[in-house]
């Protein structure tokens, strides 16, 4: 029997679904020892390999079917916008895309003008202002704190997760517009779908079912 094999998002998206996946009876103790080294994890008796990933890389490793199944945030697949099968939310990790900055800014969302957003998505953003609200932009790409563009005037707005809204509160900003709801998705290969139907099909059913129950 072939290995199914999972790529997981690094952090607490994984420890999240690893703690899910035991209580539908899939267990992987060596994967809990900090101190591990290792970079894939097997369980032999159930014929399951794991590892894991960058988050921006699983839509990747999944993509090329090095994963028949990936554990992944939305906002990452909406970014890297992959060829893949997004088959479950599961619903945790919920949080919101949204374009942010201060509240003089909302009238600048009104005008058909060109704004300068800045984001650590910029396919998110592209897609959004040119495709949903027909206006152009010019985007920034960031890879650290985006809050401080539109502060220190690099950008009039930002597209970013917002979870609780404290930081943006904390620096004079404000969530002006929600792109789309997030939360965690399993993803999976596409040929993968067809050659492990049963198997994939079966672990699916079984993660519904305990989403279900744990609500």
């Amino acid at each position: 029997m072939r290995y199914l094999t999972f790529a997981l998002a690094k952090g607490r998206l994984a420890k999240k679904s690893m703690a899910l996946f035991e209580e539908i009876g899939i267990r992987c103790d060596e994967m809990k020892d900090p101190d591990t080294r290792k970079l894939i994890f097997t369980n032999e008796e159930l014929g399951m390999r794991f590892f894991l990933a960058k988050p921006s890389d699983v839509p990747t490793y999944v993509e090329y079917g090095v994963a028949d199944i990936g554990i992944v945030g939305k906002d990452t697949l909406l970014e890297e916008n992959r060829n893949l099968y997004e088959v479950l939310d599961m619903g945790f990790g919920a949080c919101r895309m949204c374009v942010c900055g201060p509240e003089s800014a909302r009238e600048l969302l009104k005008r058909n003008e060109i704004i300068r957003v800045a984001s650590k998505y910029p396919n998110i953003a592209e897609n959004y202002f040119r495709n949903k609200k027909n206006q152009s932009i010019e985007v920034i790409k960031l890879n650290g704190s985006v809050e401080l563009a539109p502060i220190v005037g690099l950008a009039d707005v930002i597209v970013d997760i917002v979870e609780t809204g404290s930081t943006l509160k904390e620096n004079g900003l404000t969530v002006l517009e929600e792109v789309c709801p997030l939360s965690a998705r399993i993803v999976v290969n596409q040929v993968s779908l067809k050659m492990e139907h049963e198997r994939i099909r079966r672990f699916l059913t079984d993660v519904a079912e305990q989403l279900r129950a744990e609500q």
